[in-house]
């Protein structure tokens, strides 16, 4: 048995905004800090705030990032974070406090096939897609 977990790369500004998605999304945070390991002696204090690694944590829900890269990053549409859950008040909540300073691409809303669906691009440039599945609808061809 596996898991998926979406793991993000930032430039520098992990712990703000992992700390912006705790807010979101609620959930057990943790940091490992560059500065954190025996082997950091020498860098510049200002690397040794840099995040290793991050957990969120919340129920089934894991998003992890760092600020470790050692090449330019640049954000694409090619990824997404797709948060689907059953509880639709809780998902609108979700989408509702990610929204800040975001672009909405897609308001939720319900479908055609009876789930709530809706799309956005958070303020650090991340893809987010939202997904609760009201009732079962049969959909005729």
């Amino acid at each position: 048995m596996g898991q998926l977990i979406t793991y993000l790369t930032f430039n520098g500004n992990c712990r703000e905004a992992m700390e912006f998605y705790q807010t979101c999304l609620g959930g057990e945070l943790y940091f490992q800090t560059l500065g954190e390991s025996p082997k950091t002696k020498k860098l510049p204090k200002h690397m040794k705030t840099y995040i290793v690694q991050a957990s969120l944590r919340r129920d089934g829900l894991v998003l992890m990032g760092t600020d470790m890269t050692d090449e330019e990053l640049l954000w694409g549409n090619a990824v997404s974070i797709l948060l689907d859950c059953n509880d639709e008040d809780r998902l609108k909540a979700y989408y509702h406090n990610l929204e800040a300073e975001a672009k909405a691409t897609q308001p939720l809303q319900e479908t055609y096939w009876g789930e709530l669906f809706g799309r956005l691009t958070d303020k650090y440039g991340n893809h987010w897609l939202f997904h609760c599945k009201k009732r079962d609808v049969e959909i005729s061809q």
